[in-house]
């Protein structure tokens, strides 16, 4: 009897306790849904480090223009891109980590019922147009990409798209974008814009000096689309040093820069200045040699040769200022802008001002950048290797070299450059394992999982080898 009466009780105590416990179930320090603020930042930091990475499982093409060398690992440094599937590496970060985040991130914006109208509106602009400079990193890498089904999330055999209408699609959206954005209303915070901390003025800038670059890239094949889209974007495009697009890494991990991480944090000794870009900077007594390269073990700038046995010793090291944990990276810039101004009066567009001008402006803002003076850079400008009206060469290999030697730390961007403009020529590196390559060819598990596309993409585009040249690529 007792048992039954403590059993009663026991059930009076419970109903007469009882209340909704489902919050408990609610995790609230892993949300179910990620907000779109953080993906963006995600997807634009993994941008960012993989553009300015110089691991060898990630990104080359410091050794593809000739400004850097190795001491030891020379498969990447000769053109073998293959051995640690570079291209791999570089596809899946450009679709699973950029491109897939950022299409999720627009996603949640589209369906967010509290965001103002403009703020919706600026924010998927935003999305928008780092979608773009993503899909002209793959389409300027690879040539025929899959983009009109890439994010399909159901379709695991996505086809390829023709690598021009992609380009030309690109331009496009650009114009769009810039269409939509209102610097009036806010776009996203400046915890979540990692590159213009909020300001949406700053993504009109980059929004016009991205279509310019796009549409440079295709001047040589289509000279028409080029003209209207740079005609269209230079008063907008970036017009100072102070509108650049720059993500500032911090000192502590996990925000340091990757150089930082590539040579200080996993001690390699590996990478050293080459001799290409280290005589040039000599004979023209760059002030920003200093900054670019540090002396060697007798206090002298050595270059070391690309693809070869180099001893650490002897051969200039980079520079801390290149690799320290802070140091900034530049996503688009006004050296860059005014690089494009210059090409564009040179090819006839109706853009202000004399390409002599923009190519001294292009010139004294890199000099600054790196920590130069203004009167260091008009020493430099004055010099008759480097004036305009003097130094070597048609106007394609003035502006080539003086751009290779500035997007130092943009290898991505001066790779393009060398295969669009076709200047400077460099030396191939000692035991090349093929010809320069102007293209990565694409990856294994494609062949494997995605057969019949890739293979249809691969004779589209003449064969898939890393010397096919882009559609674009004509001289």
């Amino acid at each position: 009897m007792k048992k039954v009466i403590i059993f009663f009780i026991g059930m009076l105590s419970l109903a007469a306790c009882k209340k909704d416990i489902s919050s408990l179930n609610t995790d609230t320090k892993n949300p179910p849904v990620v907000p779109a603020g953080p993906l963006f930042s995600f997807a634009t930091k993994a941008y960012v480090d993989a553009m300015t990475s110089a691991s060898v499982n990630v990104n080359v093409f410091r050794f593809t223009v000739s400004h850097w060398a190795m001491t030891t690992y020379q498969d990447e440094a000769r053109y073998d891109f293959t051995t640690r599937t570079i291209p791999q590496i570089w596809f899946r970060t450009m679709y699973t980590d950029v491109l897939r985040n950022l299409n999720n991130s627009a996603e949640l914006v589209a369906a967010d019922p509290l965001l103002a109208a403009g703020v919706k509106a600026n924010q998927l602009a935003i999305l928008d147009i780092m979608q773009v400079a993503t899909y002209s990193t793959l389409v300027n890498t690879f040539g025929n990409i899959p983009y009109s089904e890439g994010l399909d999330k159901g379709n695991l055999f996505p086809k390829y798209d023709d690598a021009k209408t992609v380009s030309l699609d690109l331009i496009k959206r650009l114009g769009n974008d810039i269409t939509k954005l209102n610097a009036a209303s806010d776009g996203f915070s400046a915890t979540a814009d990692i590159i213009n901390k909020g300001s949406v003025a700053k993504w009109i800038k980059f929004a016009n000096t991205l279509r310019m670059q796009q549409g440079l890239i295709l001047a040589d094949v289509d000279d028409a689309t080029a003209r209207a889209a740079v005609q269209a974007s230079d008063a907008g495009a970036i017009s100072s040093a102070a509108e650049n697009s720059i993500f500032n890494y911090l000192t502590g991990a996990p925000s340091q820069n990757p150089l930082f991480v590539d040579i200080v944090t996993e001690a390699r000794g590996d990478y050293v200045v080459a001799e290409d870009l280290m005589n040039k900077l000599l004979a023209l007594s760059d002030p920003r040699l200093p900054q670019y390269a540090a002396k060697n073990s007798v206090g002298v700038y050595v270059g070391g040769v690309v693809g070869s046995g180099n001893t650490l010793s002897i051969i200039s090291e980079p520079a801390p200022k290149v690799y320290a944990a802070d140091a900034p990276s530049v996503v688009m810039d006004y050296v860059e802008t005014e690089f494009y101004r210059a090409e564009a009066v040179e090819r006839g567009y109706a853009v202000a001002g004399s390409a002599e001008g923009h190519y001294k402006n292009a010139i004294t803002a890199s000099i600054l950048f790196w920590g130069g003076t203004a009167e260091e850079a008009a020493a430099y400008l004055a010099q008759p290797a480097v004036a305009y009206a003097t130094a070597t060469g048609t106007w394609k290999e003035k502006i080539g070299t003086q751009k290779w030697i500035a997007l130092y730390s943009r290898p991505f961007n001066g790779w393009t450059e060398m295969r669009r403009l076709d200047f400077p020529k460099i030396t191939p590196p000692a035991s090349a394992t093929s010809a320069y390559p102007t293209r990565f060819t694409y990856p294994s598990n494609e062949q494997q999982l995605n057969g019949t596309n890739y293979a249809a993409a691969a004779a589209a585009i003449g064969g898939d080898k890393q010397t096919t040249k882009l559609f674009w690529d004509k001289f």
